[in-house]
């Protein structure tokens, strides 16, 4: 089969590689997937430029769709044939989604509804899976959330999971362009967090309560925001940083009994996971989730074009089509 892969890190121009390597076959359990597309994640981008090589070879991507051709022994015959969408593919495994196919455990090939592309099948994964944890954990403390980012890729999916259960939403954005995305995705308030200020357009919006939670992309840049946002007993769940090191208002944070959740969607428990892929199929099936896909068009020999664009500050998910 064709792969995209890289034998060292370094720049994607440099390093991504598009040519032969052996087609896989199912094992027990497995499912194999002849992929249609494979979406790029900034995680795909930081771990191709980073500062260790884990395998000698990587196939790089997490994300992607496709149909499954093959099953091995334990799985249902039945599921040859199926539609699905791809979640964790490349996570501690050498080989992910930038091929022509994937062999990989059934339950990480979801069924993918007739109605939804195989372009929008590659934006979940990641980005939909950490946008429904961080809601069901921000959820627990009441049901008016500050969103951070909420024309990235995580966050336009917070924004959509928190409003179907009944949430009241502010977010913040950084342009009139994302602004724009933030309020289709359902938001009720956006703040434009370089012409306004955040914490008083917080306070003035819940009369000076303040939220009951954070879903926090960037907590090393905002926890500074913390006491001019978050109620008392208030929580923040963290699913980014931007540097190795914290310095929070702890003051504040032990005063007001604020609850910090950190979490990495690759390693969500069992049942967490259950519940996330659920709730993706159930929105995905009543056709209501709204998946960005980056309009430029990439196929598997421009995969280094598409690292990077997402370099550059994609704001829809960049797809490669297989």
């Amino acid at each position: 089969m064709r792969a995209c892969y890289y034998d060292d890190i370094g720049a994607a121009g440099d390093v991504l590689r598009t040519g032969d390597v052996p087609t896989p076959e199912c094992g027990p359990g497995d499912v194999r997937v002849k992929l249609a597309t494979s979406g790029v994640n900034p995680v795909d981008v930081k771990v191709r430029a980073g500062r260790k090589q884990p395998w000698p070879r990587i196939i790089p991507h997490s994300d992607g769709a496709g149909t499954i051709d093959q099953v091995g022994d334990g799985v249902d015959k039945k599921r040859i044939g199926e539609r699905v969408w791809i979640w964790n593919a490349q996570w501690k495994r050498p080989f992910g989604t930038a091929a022509e196919y994937i062999v990989l455990p059934s339950a990480q090939a979801v069924t993918l509804p007739d109605k939804v592309s195989f372009a929008e099948g590659a934006c979940l994964g990641i980005p939909a899976m950490t946008a429904f944890h961080a809601v069901e954990r921000a959820m627990r403390s009441g049901k008016t959330l500050l969103i951070s980012g909420g024309a990235g890729a995580v966050g336009h999916y917070a924004i959509q999971f928190a409003k179907l259960a009944g949430a009241t939403v502010i977010t913040t954005v950084s342009s009139a362009e994302k602004a724009k995305i933030a309020r289709q995705a359902g938001a009720d308030h956006v703040i434009d967090y370089k012409t306004e200020n955040v914490g008083e357009r917080v306070m003035a919006l819940t009369d000076k309560r303040g939220v009951d939670a954070v879903v926090e992309m960037n907590i090393t840049a905002n926890a500074k925001l913390l006491p001019n946002v978050l109620r008392p007993k208030g929580s923040v769940v963290v699913y980014g940083i931007a540097g190795p090191e914290l310095t929070l208002p702890a003051q504040f944070c032990l005063s007001n009994s604020i609850g910090i959740q950190f979490f990495l969607v690759f390693d969500l428990d069992a049942a967490e996971r259950a519940r996330a892929v659920s709730g993706i199929s159930a929105a995905l099936a009543a056709g209501k989730l709204i998946n960005r896909v980056d309009p430029r068009k990439f196929g598997l020999d421009d995969t280094a074009a598409a690292h990077q664009a997402v370099e550059q500050g994609a704001t829809a998910k960049v797809v490669v089509t297989i």
